[in-house]
């Protein structure tokens, strides 16, 4: 039998060829799609990696000489620069990864993106940062991304030693396991709920093409004495030949491409080509997975209908949705309500809690799509004024689930990346960095909490000649700390950055004069301070100020001549926000991730939709025949053709999307305390495109209608 199904699927006429291409390339597109999302995930995973092992743990034993390290945070308009330095104690001291000797006190390594940026920008501004000689640049294999600004110094092992977060290593580029494994979790449940599952759609999808004809062929069949199970197996093996084709076709495409997307930033930073790799578990699951699932899904499609000697067909019409479907919806929805004020503090007890009330509400949406379908096709035949619009109805009423199945995966695509973008998005909001342009991001100052040193006049004058420097500030250590952790001579505070009530002579000010979630203001009347002018000069020093016009220029100068100064800092000199910006812009790459699954899911939809209509247009072909020869104009079909497939689409989106904002606010509420911050036009473009473009997709099948429906059908067939 697997034999006899291989010639028909090959050898049976230019029907089942046309079938047989068309049905592969939809699988290798899906499988393709599926390769790319695994090695997608694997490729994030290796860049969390190498990111996690430029903050290694303290190591021991070995008989080693250890090596001293420690990372710390520079910054460079707006953007992180990873500074590690490093010292070997011996000559058995470890080589960190990337480079082919530890560097000496005066010497030091770059990354290529970083000797890109020290050769275009004047030295004041950022090369004088780094004094010694410039010994090469760092190897792939220590940088998380071909745009990694990093630097590896070396110094003498005393002086690595006082540095913040210093550690003795006796080995290096151990696989630490990636970090954070929460934010792992969230691009797995991402991709896993927005992208393969709608991928998986649209390969069943396409395995079912031309379902009706083949189950006419397989009466015949049936008639000259084949039993169910031999019809069970060609219908298999036809299903399964396709799909192994276009699986092979998609590994293809794959490796054909993988250079080319391993260059585009889905996380906001590009991977290395070696990134974009696949496990041989993934090989195997690809493979073998997709063929099996082809296989499967004829099997299950024949299920459902029985085929008698006669080459009779019956079709059992299915019993319409209830609503109890919209149980586990509801449950969700109150499990996340319920979890307001009541967050639990470990991180373990807040994901019990949290992730088991989505995937209710992801459950709810599936087992609910095929009611929401139901109820929408019943609204719109109750206010049916055109016929295409009633008879549109009807078949979507009679069954929903069919009219639901190709665009389940859409529905679960939108609602999750409608969750993270909605997180994302008011997270960025809360904890961004300061405004461009204000006076907040024209601010850059340095704090001394650890280790207050002393300020010598010459640097506070060197800082205020600086071209764009409107003024320097010290600030000392409040011994009150009830209101601000600084204070300051009311004489001395920069009229930009606010004034004292009349009569007071010391102000308790914010180390940076911007109160936390505040920003800077001229208006601000700071709260008086408990030191007199005498006692003032005796405090210590806990912050330099420096105020700019928030040119670049500006404000990198300032920033080099403070970490030449004081180079023992953890968090170089930064401008409000830069700190916060390395959290917003992981942040937005995953928000960036989301945008690329909302496009990916919305084009499977799009596709898979189309493979319906095609499919139920070509099994339609006498019906459409018989009412084109009873006088009903083409006009009318093809409009019934397109409010089967875009009516259910765009209810859906919207339901999804609803749900996902309102799981995003009730999480955000819950966990942060935060008010949900509705996306921007981009999220809103991108899912207007996406849906035009479905749209589109079906259009462009509705031409196929005319040519099948002519008179012709009616009669052959």
């Amino acid at each position: 039998m697997i034999r006899f199904g291989l010639r028909l699927a090959v050898s049976g006429g230019r029907e089942a060829l046309t079938r047989l291409v068309i049905i592969a390339a939809a699988v290798a597109v899906g499988a393709g799609l599926l390769l790319v999302t695994l090695a997608g995930v694997n490729a994030v995973n290796a860049q969390l990696t190498r990111y996690a092992s430029l903050y290694p743990h303290a190591s021991a034993g070995g008989g080693a000489d250890p090596l001293w390290w420690s990372t710390r945070r520079d910054y460079f308009h707006g953007k992180q620069i990873s500074r590690v330095d490093v010292a070997a104690t011996g000559p058995g001291s470890p080589t960190p990864v990337g480079i082919p000797k530890t560097p000496g006190p005066g010497e030091y390594y770059v990354s290529p993106a970083l000797t890109t940026l020290l050769a275009v920008t004047p030295a004041v501004q950022l090369g004088d940062r780094y004094p010694g000689r410039n010994l090469g640049t760092i190897g792939p294999a220590a940088l998380p991304s071909p745009d990694t600004l990093l630097v590896i110094v070396g110094h003498t092992p005393d002086e690595v030693a006082k540095l913040p977060n210093a550690r003795q290593l006796t080995s290096v580029g151990d696989r630490i396991p990636a970090l954070p494994e929460t934010v792992v979790d969230l691009i797995l449940g991402v991709i896993a709920g927005g992208l393969l599952f709608p991928v998986l759609i649209f390969i069943g999808t396409a395995t079912r093409l031309s379902a009706a004809r083949r189950e006419q062929r397989f009466a015949a069949m049936r008639l000259v004495g084949a039993t169910p199970k031999q019809i069970s197996v060609i219908a298999a093996t036809e299903a399964a030949a396709a799909a192994i084709a276009g699986t092979a076709l998609g590994f293809a495409l794959f490796f054909a491409l993988r250079g080319q997307l391993a260059a585009i930033p889905f996380t906001g930073m590009r991977f290395f080509p070696g990134d974009m790799f696949l496990r041989p578990l993934d090989v195997l699951v690809v493979a073998f997975g997709v063929p099996a699932g082809a296989a499967l899904a004829a099997w299950v499609s024949l299920r459902r209908v029985r085929i008698s000697p006669l080459g009779v067909t019956r079709q059992v019409t299915p019993r319409p949705p209830r609503a109890y479907r919209l149980i586990p919806l509801v449950l969700g929805v109150a499990e996340l309500t319920f979890v307001i004020g009541r967050r639990p503090d470990t991180s373990d007890g807040q994901t019990a809690v949290f992730l088991p009330g989505l995937l209710l509400i992801m459950t709810g949406l599936v087992l609910a799509g095929p009611w929401l379908t139901m109820t929408c096709a019943r609204l719109m035949a109750s206010r049916a004024r055109r016929p295409a619009t009633l008879i549109a109805a009807r078949r979507l009423a009679d069954n929903p689930k069919a009219g639901f199945r190709a665009i389940s995966g859409i529905m679960l695509a939108l609602f999750v990346t409608s969750v993270a973008i909605g997180v994302i998005t008011t997270i960025v909001a809360n904890r961004g960095p300061a405004r461009i342009g204000s006076t907040d991001a024209g601010t850059m100052s340095t704090a001394f909490y650890d280790d207050p040193p002393s300020v010598p006049d010459t640097l506070l004058a060197e800082l205020r000649s600086i071209p764009g420097v409107r003024s320097a500030t010290v600030i000392r250590l409040n011994p009150v700390r009830k209101d601000e952790p600084g204070v300051i001579a009311c004489t001395d505070i920069p009229t930009a950055y606010g004034r004292c009530a009349g009569g007071v002579t010391v102000a308790a000010v914010a180390d940076n004069f911007i109160p936390y979630r505040e920003s800077a203001s001229s208006a601000r009347v700071w709260p008086t301070a408990s030191v007199s002018l005498d006692d003032l000069q005796r405090l210590p020093v806990v912050s330099i100020v420096v105020g700019t016009d928030g040119s670049a220029a500006a404000l990198e100068r300032s920033r080099t001549l403070l970490s030449r100064e004081f180079p023992n800092f953890w968090v170089a000199p930064n401008a409000p926000g830069e700190f916060e910006s390395d959290f917003a812009d992981q942040l937005r790459g995953w928000k960036q991730l989301a945008n690329v699954v909302i496009v990916a899911s919305l084009a499977l939809a799009g596709c898979s939709l189309a493979v319906s209509v095609v499919g139920g247009l070509t099994e339609r072909k006498r019906p459409f025949s018989l009412l084109r020869l009873s006088g009903a104009p083409v006009r009318i079909l093809r409009d019934v053709v397109a409010l089967e497939s875009a009516v259910p689409m765009l209810a859906v989106a919207v339901v999804a999307i609803g749900m996902g904002f309102l799981a995003a606010q009730l999480f955000l509420k819950a966990q942060m305390g935060y008010t949900l911050t509705a996306p921007g036009l981009e999220f809103s473009a991108i899912v207007i495109v996406g849906l035009v473009a479905c749209l589109g997709i079906i259009a462009s099948t509705l031409p196929l209608l005319e040519r099948i429906t002519g008179p012709e059908t009616a009669r052959s067939e």
